[in-house]
């Protein structure tokens, strides 16, 4: 449906500014915020801490991978797959 909405300029270039980045149109990225809204959820303030999962099972890696190294991960993965 089309409609004519009284934005705030700098809001409004705010939105045009995110959306190019995403490489989304306005009005996709408008329609998102709307639906994220109207869900009742919010986004999180800045500064606030959340709790983070913590596994506390038995096992670890795989002998010979090196948690440290982006290859010796994603040849593992690789491996498993």
């Amino acid at each position: 449906m089309r409609t004519t909405l009284d934005i705030n300029d700098k809001l409004l270039a705010r939105a045009k500014s995110a959306a190019a980045r995403e490489k989304s149109s306005l009005t996709s990225f408008i329609e998102e915020a709307l639906a994220l809204r109207l869900s009742g959820r919010r986004p999180r303030k800045s500064g606030r801490a959340c709790a983070l999962p913590v596994y506390r099972g038995t096992g670890g890696l795989v002998s010979g991978v090196d948690p440290t190294s982006n290859r010796s991960l994603n040849e593992a993965a690789d491996d498993y797959t």
